[in-house]
């Protein structure tokens, strides 16, 4: 619970600019908000080993996970956000 009220207190934070723009082109500040929410939202992600950046609406995934189903799992819940142009996953999963 706590680790979703911090995203959600991140996601006010950074989402009210966004918001504010109209019809602009979505931050990538925000984007980045709204994709690290999902993954903790998503109980089959440990959003605690996910790093989230984002540049030019291309998000780019980067840690370590358990598993490819994961791994998988994570890139459909970036996707889903809007301004989300592309995801690049480099999570890895160890052997």
């Amino acid at each position: 619970m706590r680790k979703y009220l911090a995203a959600l207190a991140a996601l006010t934070i950074v989402a009210a600019p966004a918001w504010a723009e109209g019809h602009h082109p979505i931050k990538d500040s925000y984007i980045t908000a709204k994709v690290k929410a999902e993954l903790i939202a998503d109980r089959d992600t440990d959003a605690d080993h996910i790093h989230v950046t984002t540049r030019h609406g291309i998000v780019t995934l980067r840690g370590i996970v358990k598993s490819t189903a994961e791994k998988d799992k994570a890139k459909e819940d970036a996707m889903k956000i809007d301004g989300v142009r592309e995801v690049r996953n480099e999570l890895r999963v160890p052997h």
